[in-house]
């Protein structure tokens, strides 16, 4: 696989990053090296993305497990186990795979360290084995330092809420946070990616809309890229204190300004919430230092 396709590419060449984005771009390898096996198995929590075959929406789907629950396999494969939620929209695409193209994200809040790892899905006896395509690390910009989490062993998921416009309480949980997740596809494969900023960095302009601020980052596109060429995309947000999570899927556009900022638009198809969905309940956070203020 290119290491960007024309999406990146194109978007890489409107900021003027080529340069940089070939110098960053090697960090991209498909072998899972042991350092980062150790990484994977220390972690509660993986993010998916991937667009649902039976209906074609994208979706960012949070699993967890005890530490091992995700794994490598080998040097091109990781594995998952007792990760899945009963209720999430992907599960009965994740239940049946056999090569469905995904992303996934692992992040620590406790070391503000984050990893990808992008391949072919397929389905197990007891879960599912990515095929890795692609491995890497990203910096630790705008993640939020949260110092230890709990498992709450009794805390039962609520029956999930689905909607096609947004509540007044789930736009007051949307300017509250500071992370979400981001899944987007491409003609190829999925990616799974992490958004962060200090709350109030993503804003609902209506029922109906989404926007944030695209802050400066890595300089290799890879969601934006990904938005130009298919705009299909899905978001999760997580209360890191009550499990409770809320899934987005719709379309998102990036929008550039003559000053050099960009803002993604996103407009809403569906949304589900579940209360009580994770069963992890991490510390307070601590905003990362580059976290710019948002605009009021």
């Amino acid at each position: 696989m290119e290491t960007y396709h024309t999406g990146s590419r194109t978007v890489q060449d409107r900021v003027g990053v080529r340069d940089v984005a070939d110098h960053v771009g090697r960090i991209i390898g498909q072998g899972i090296k042991p350092v980062a096996a150790a990484f994977l198995e220390l972690q509660p929590l993986l993010i998916l993305g991937a667009a649902d075959p039976a209906t074609d929406r994208v979706w960012a789907s949070p699993l967890t497990g005890a530490p091992g629950f995700v794994r490598a396999t080998g040097p091109h494969q990781i594995s998952v186990t007792d990760g899945t939620r009963p209720a999430d929209p992907l599960t009965p695409a994740l239940a049946g795979a056999r090569d469905l193209p995904v992303g996934t994200i692992a992040l620590d809040p406790r070391t503000r360290r984050r990893m990808r790892v992008d391949g072919r899905l397929r389905s197990t006896a007891r879960g599912f084995a990515i095929e890795a395509e692609r491995v890497f690390s990203n910096c630790p910009k705008y993640i939020q330092r949260r110092e230890s989490y709990e498992t709450v062993a009794d805390r039962e998921p609520a029956r999930p809420r689905r909607g096609a416009e947004l509540t007044t309480a789930q736009t007051e949980f949307i300017a509250a946070a500071d992370t979400f997740f981001l899944a987007t596809v491409h003609e190829h494969g999925a990616g799974a990616s992490h958004r962060g900023g200090n709350p109030g960095f993503v804003q609902a302009m209506s029922p109906h809309e989404l926007t944030w601020p695209d802050y400066a980052g890595n300089a290799m596109f890879l969601s934006l890229g990904n938005l130009l060429t298919d705009p299909r995309a899905g978001l999760l947000f997580l209360d890191w204190n009550t499990g409770t999570t809320l899934q987005l899927t719709g379309e998102a556009r990036t929008e550039f300004g003559e000053d050099g900022e960009r803002r993604v638009r996103f407009t809403l198809d569906e949304v589900i919430e579940s209360a009580a969905a994770i069963p992890l309940r991490w510390s307070a956070p601590e905003y990362s230092p580059a976290n710019p203020t948002p605009a009021s």
